[in-house]
């Protein structure tokens, strides 16, 4: 059930659907999460069990400012606060050392927990009238991950996550994401912050507002090799993946690939930079021009991989983006997806 920002009554009916320990389908900047009150641990049970999510991958619980990170987790250290301050709210998940007994379960008994404070604006109406409701409990936090089955493509729309999850989950619609691929995770429990998940923010952007020098995750691997990172969202081998299969292709492998298939029914989704190029592929496959900016590539990577699912494609061949810090977050999710296709065929 969509609850359009048109209805006054729509951010009232969302407070009580989390109020009521059900889950809601919430609007992000990034993609939309699958959301409960992050201190019910039936709720966030809820949360693994519609995903099929293993309960040993904590959640990120999104907050509205400040305040609420004082609340789940320990004072922030000053390169933490930095973040915070230049990038909230926004496309940033932040991992600082949890307060004991706050938000176990969603952060999967860990001594860390991952926060975040969302852009979209209707995610912080929420997030605002949750803590003061009109009526019952207030709700300090959501714990929110991707709204789709465990290590599938993340919805950038209402409706993607009704057609995950069916029409009689609840789903606050708040139009196609603008950044749409998942925040940047950065944990912020060591010396210096650590990039744990690229997202569309670089490490350069990130050293600038810490005010220290950030380090990539295989940067801090080779200086402390035994050190063991907290557990964050989406940083499996496998993840993001189409029911197709994917491949992470360059235009010659293209090419050659091309000539390989001349001839086959296997239906072939292509997403290429150079639409117009000298790829010749069959009647069956469906060619689809890839942007050349990174933000407008990010908007639109998991609503193309969700259109060339539904065409009944069988193979989805993405051009490799350019090797450049702004098309990281987007390389990363494309290697993933690519892994899973080769390792579930």
């Amino acid at each position: 059930m969509l609850l359009r920002s048109q209805d006054p009554t729509c951010i009232e009916q969302a407070v009580a659907t989390l109020q009521s320990g059900e889950l809601l389908g919430l609007p992000t900047e990034t993609v939309y999460g699958l959301a409960a009150n992050a201190q019910d641990d039936l709720a966030v049970g809820k949360i693994y069990a519609l995903k099929g999510r293993p309960i040993d991958h904590p959640l990120i619980v999104h907050v509205l400012s400040l305040e609420e990170v004082n609340y789940f987790a320990e004072p922030p250290s000053p390169y933490a606060l930095g973040l915070i301050k230049t990038f909230w709210p926004g496309p940033l998940t932040l991992i600082l050392p949890r307060k004991p007994g706050v938000a176990g379960f969603c952060a999967a008994n860990a001594l860390t927990i991952a926060l975040r404070a969302p852009a979209h604006p209707l995610a912080q109406k929420l997030l605002s009238a949750c803590k003061k409701p009109l009526s019952g409990a207030p709700i300090f936090g959501l714990a929110a991950p991707s709204a789709n089955k465990f290590g599938r493509v993340s919805p950038t729309t209402a409706e993607h996550v009704t057609a995950e999850f069916g029409e009689n989950l609840r789903v606050l619609d708040g139009g196609p994401c603008r950044v749409g691929i998942e925040s940047a995770i950065v944990d912020c429990t060591q010396l210096q912050p650590v990039l744990l998940r690229p997202g569309m923010l670089t490490l350069e952007q990130i050293s600038k507002a810490a005010g220290v020098e950030a380090l990539s995750a295989l940067q801090w691997k080779k200086i402390a090799p035994h050190a063991l990172a907290p557990k964050a969202s989406g940083t499996l081998a496998s993840h993001y993946a189409p029911q197709a299969i994917l491949r992470l292709l360059s235009l010659p492998q293209m090419r050659a690939k091309a000539q390989t298939k001349a001839g086959s029914d296997r239906k072939i989704g292509v997403w290429v930079r150079d639409k117009q190029g000298s790829l010749v592929f069959g009647p069956s496959s469906s060619v689809i021009g890839m942007p050349s900016d990174a933000a407008t590539c990010a908007q639109a990577l998991f609503a193309q991989l969700r259109a060339f699912d539904s065409l009944g494609v069988d193979e989805i061949w993405v051009e490799t983006p350019p090797n450049t810090p702004e098309w990281q977050g987007i390389t990363d999710r494309l290697q993933r997806a690519a892994h899973s296709g080769t390792e579930a065929r």
